[in-house]
């Protein structure tokens, strides 16, 4: 007969004593299980084979499982769970996190909730930070979370449009209109508790993060607040919330991220860690004062969506093997330019990660870390302190590194310690913000390097983009205009033969005819006829005609030919790059 002890004699203690303390197996059967596991090499867990081989039943696994959690199990099938307490949670919110709230005790701002596994215990730290609660979890069956979701949240009335209707009537939110510089503290904290306020943040975060949305945008104007969130490189506005509701929002995402909410005249930065979906999920927040209010924007840094393999960036065979032998060499620095935003980063990330060997100690300076990668040593480079990226690179010197890793070049001082780490046998990865390659020499000349140095260190210069790919499900095939082709410098006579496409838009990509981003490149590689226009101090102009004379592909080139693979469009290789004339 199977007895549940205290949760407090379980927390912590192995599965096979918890179902001995609860009376099920004797420890013969638990070691028999054991030797089980052993012979399948610990293919299964001991929980498993304790179910498969009928020793116990699956209900008083989870039990157990939630006993050596520290949680006590519930069933919930037969509760009856209050209209109030189930409003606590939006039911996109719950959903997403598989939770049912259970009680709630307003006076101590208290909510528990039911999760579906103990496993699944990163969801309250969630909830709290969401939603402003101080959160307690049980566990149930996966099953009567998946009928309690069916009863509870079957109509999914809490969409983004009721909320803003209701933050219009709310008559408590109004009253703080046109106040903005008058609110004193405890006004600031009760708008930051406003339950409305949480929930409509809470769905627009869902929606950004399910969209993979890269920012959101909570933008204060005279007589409008504007909500807008970044898909694909390109910006799409939201239905507005009511102009009251700004310091509300801002409020609410200060107080999520740890920050000053009684501070609305200075700029401040901070961030808000999430597991959405089981997924981790990084809310880097930038809060800026302005004529009307406080801008705030949310960078979302979803580590799963990022695939940091070389092959899979978009690089063309050819340009695939010419990276592949510039991150190879033995020392130098290999620098990869665009503007903010064309994915630089994940180059970067994508070289280091094909580099990272037990035999190769890397570390990066980064301002901020984007992504924790094992087996790198990441400095975040912090200004206010007098941490800057020169001063990192001095003492990363001494760490015995045989890469590094800078975030970005943009003073003489931080190029020439670069340059030095090169010359003594490093191998050196940064960016530099250009338009393309060939610019990037003007750029370091216009910091203050000398040519002689820039040829002694320099390997390559990688310039890209992201453009917009076709939505697979919507794309179709059309015959472009005369002008269409002109803004590529092309005529009919030149693309006869050629296929073009679009995406009509449909449901899978927000009617957008877009889905996701691929990067092109344009890459020089230094070889001697380059550093000798270099050293003579050649133009712009006459150093990309010599790189393409020696191989290098313009980005507009790598863009007509993804145009020609049927993979975008020709307004996305127009919009993203500039033709050699111009």
């Amino acid at each position: 007969m199977s007895r549940v002890p205290p949760v407090n004699q379980l927390k912590g203690r192995t599965l096979g004593r918890i179902l001995i303390k609860m009376g099920l197996l004797t420890r013969d059967k638990i070691h028999k299980a054991l030797r089980i596991q052993k012979q399948q090499g610990g293919k299964s867990k001991l929980g498993e084979i304790l179910v498969e081989k009928g020793l116990i039943k699956e209900k008083h696994l989870h039990i157990a499982l939630a006993g050596q959690r520290g949680m006590i199990y519930v069933d919930i099938e037969n509760l009856d769970i209050p209209t109030g307490v189930i409003s606590q949670i939006p039911a996109q919110m719950a959903k997403n996190y598989r939770v049912i709230p259970l009680e709630y005790d307003d006076n101590k701002n208290e909510l528990t909730v039911v999760l579906d596994s103990p496993d699944n215990f990163r969801a309250t730290d969630d909830l709290s930070t969401l939603l402003g609660f101080t959160v307690k979890a049980k566990v149930t069956s996966k099953d009567e979370i998946e009928d309690a979701l069916n009863k509870y949240y079957a109509e999914d009335d809490s969409g983004i449009n009721d909320l803003i209707s209701e933050l219009e009537s709310d008559s408590e939110l109004s009253q703080f209109q046109g106040r903005d510089a008058s609110i004193d503290l405890d006004e600031l904290k009760e708008l930051a508790d406003s339950n409305p306020v949480k929930k409509l943040l809470n769905l627009v975060l869902l929606q950004a993060i399910r969209d993979n949305a890269s920012d959101v945008h909570f933008e204060p104007f005279e007589n409008e607040y504007k909500m807008r969130y970044r898909v694909d490189g390109v910006l799409y506005e939201m239905v507005p919330p009511p102009r009251h509701v700004a310091v509300a929002i801002s409020s609410r995402i200060k107080v999520m991220a740890n920050l000053n909410i009684a501070e609305r005249r200075l700029p401040q930065d901070g961030r808000i860690p999430l597991v959405v979906g089981g997924n981790p999920v990084d809310l880097r927040v930038s809060i800026l004062p302005t004529m009307f209010g406080e801008s705030v924007v949310l960078r979302i840094l979803d580590r799963s969506q990022v695939d940091l393999n070389l092959d899979r960036l978009g690089l063309r065979e050819q340009d695939l093997k010419t990276v592949e032998a510039l991150i190879h060499r033995p020392n130098g620095i290999v620098v990869v330019t665009g503007p903010t935003g064309c994915g630089k980063t994940t180059t970067l990330y994508s070289a280091l990660k094909e580099l990272n060997e037990v035999g190769t100690k890397i570390i990066t300076t980064e301002n901020p870390v984007e992504y924790d990668i094992d087996g790198l040593v990441q400095v975040q480079i912090l200004p206010e302190i007098g941490l800057t990226f020169a001063k990192c690179l001095r003492s990363i010197l001494r760490q015995d590194p045989d890469i590094v890793m800078v975030g970005e070049i943009r003073d003489l001082e931080t190029a020439e310690i670069a340059i030095q780490a090169s010359l003594t046998g490093h191998l050196v990865f940064t960016t530099v913000h250009t338009n393309d390659a060939p610019s990037t020499i003007a750029r370091l000349v216009d910091l203050g390097l000398e040519t002689f140095l820039i040829t002694a260190s320099f390997e390559g210069i990688i310039a890209q983009r992201l453009i917009r790919k076709i939505c697979l499900n919507c794309k179709k095939e059309y015959e472009p205009q005369e002008e269409q082709l002109m803004e590529l410098g092309l005529t009919l006579s030149d693309v006869s033969g050629q296929k073009f496409y679009y995406g009509k838009g449909c449901e899978q990509c927000n009617s957008t005819g877009y889905r996701g981003r691929l990067g092109i490149f344009e890459i020089m590689t230094f070889d001697d006829d380059i550093r000798d226009l270099i050293m003579n101090h050649a133009s712009t102009n006459v150093l990309r005609q010599s790189a393409v004379k020696n191989g290098m592909r313009l980005l507009r080139e790598n863009g007509l030919a993804a145009i020609f693979d049927g993979i975008t469009t020709i307004e996305e290789v127009v919009r993203e790059t500039l033709s050699v004339d111009e």
